[in-house]
């Protein structure tokens, strides 16, 4: 069961150390969970600053809420039923025509991951669902897995959870249908690659590949990043954290497309890409947290940061 002291936010202290969140700024976490980064944000937002929250599962929302509620009086608060896609339209409609400072904290929370019945872990036994937000009419991955071909579950697994064994999985699945519950599929990948060395258990590829099949995680990423610096004031800035390396390649390219490098091809003779000279990147290489902070918490130790600054002139 999720608890507030369960949850951990990832790298705080370079999240701030980047933003710079300042009093009387407006700020927007894109993907703001649980409100964990937000209440270490919204104090530095005081007085007169503006924070807007945005999440496609309304559960999160409300705890977020119900956290945030202590800033109400000096500051103000906007929390947002929507995908982080949408980030150009939630603002719009506020009236807000830029913003100071921006945050993605990719991938799945840890309410959803210790929620037994949204089935994202084989941890617990629970049906088959992974829908981040459970009030969309979406597919779930007991849908996928079952009605998928061989074919298409091979290709999935094998992109999306990066699987060297993603061929004796696909098969594996299409000879036991049908697979109902997180348990079932998660014995029977093991069952099918075999215990390996390592932290991870075998399942663990294949269920990162189905969640982010059914909520849509990679689909139009690099551009919502991109459209996202449109949103940016003059030197305002944009923190994203990922926790798999295809959402941190996607990242990666959008900061290099916008400050000016090109990302088409060695051997293309012109670029096509449109690369543009828009922001100037904070971080070279991505930070990663400190040992210490892995030892903490343990799910942090996937986490990749990458930051960049709108730049002034342009």
């Amino acid at each position: 069961m999720m608890t507030m002291n369960s949850h951990k936010p990832v790298m705080v202290r370079e999240v701030l150390q980047l933003l710079r969140p300042q009093p009387g700024e407006v700020f927007v976490d894109a993907t703001v969970g649980l409100g964990g980064h937000s209440v270490e944000i919204a104090p530095r937002l005081v007085p007169g600053g503006w924070l807007v929250g945005i999440d496609r599962d309304p559960r999160a929302l409300e705890v977020a809420s119900r956290r945030l509620q202590q800033f109400s009086g000096a500051m103000r608060v906007t929390l947002v039923h929507a995908d982080f896609r949408d980030l150009p339209q939630v603002l719009s409609a506020r009236g807000l025509e830029g913003v100071d400072g921006i945050l993605y904290d990719l991938g799945v929370s840890s309410m959803q991951l210790d929620s037994a019945e949204r089935g994202f872990s084989f941890r617990f036994d629970a049906p088959l669902d992974m829908r981040m937000d459970p009030s969309a009419a979406g597919i779930t991955a007991a849908e996928i897995v079952n009605r998928w071909s061989e074919m298409e579950l091979r290709r999935l697994i094998q992109e999306y959870g990066e699987e060297p064994a993603a061929a004796r999985i696909a098969h594996a699945i299409v000879q036991n249908r049908p697979i109902f519950t997180t348990q079932q599929l998660a014995s029977l990948v093991a069952k099918a690659v075999g215990r390996r060395g390592g932290r991870i258990h075998p399942a663990t590829r294949t269920f990162q590949a189905l969640r982010i099949a059914v909520n849509r995680e990679l689909e139009g990423l690099q551009e919502a990043i991109e459209q996202s610096i449109d949103c940016l004031l003059p030197g305002g800035r944009i923190v994203v954290l990922t926790y798999h390396s295809l959402e941190a390649r996607a990242v990666k390219r959008a900061f290099q497309r916008l400050s000016g490098k090109c990302i088409c091809a060695s051997r293309t003779l012109e670029c096509q890409c449109g690369a543009k000279r828009l922001i100037h990147v904070l971080t070279p290489h991505a930070l990663k947290p400190d040992a210490e902070e892995v030892a903490r918490n343990p799910r942090s130790r996937s986490a990749q940061c990458r930051a960049a600054e709108r730049l002034a002139d342009v």
